[in-house]
């Protein structure tokens, strides 16, 4: 079976502290996409939109200094994705956000130092 990467449904975004109230309105308010975060959730959970049949979350980073974008990889054999990436000197940035416990999935980061999730593909 060949090793095969998609893009996934996930973009993060991570917003200095500083610029995060007045980014939220800008798609809340600006551009007005619709918000798939759930009713009275602010606080909770990470706000977060549809974008085009991805999902963008806004999540608020305090102590960086200018917003980020994560994209997700989906893959239907994690395990020959990490063999891969190490084959080709690809960095791993498991250290950059824990994940949680049970989910198939590692963080790389591409030679532009844009982060990626791997993670297995669950829709199979």
């Amino acid at each position: 079976m060949k090793l095969t990467f998609q893009p996934g449904r996930n973009i993060a975004m991570k917003v200095p502290a500083h610029e995060y109230q007045r980014t939220l309105a800008f798609y809340r308010e600006m551009l007005a996409l619709e918000e798939l975060t759930p009713a009275g959730a602010e606080g909770e959970h990470t706000p977060r939109f549809d974008f085009g049949g991805k999902v963008l979350w806004l999540d608020c980073v305090p102590g960086i200094s200018q917003a980020e974008i994560w994209l997700e990889i989906v893959t239907d054999d994690l395990e020959a994705a990490a063999a891969h990436f190490d084959e080709h000197d690809c960095v791993r940035r498991d250290e950059i956000e824990p994940l949680p416990e049970g989910f198939r999935a590692f963080w790389i980061s591409s030679p532009a130092n844009i982060i990626h999730l791997i993670s297995e593909n669950t829709a199979s």
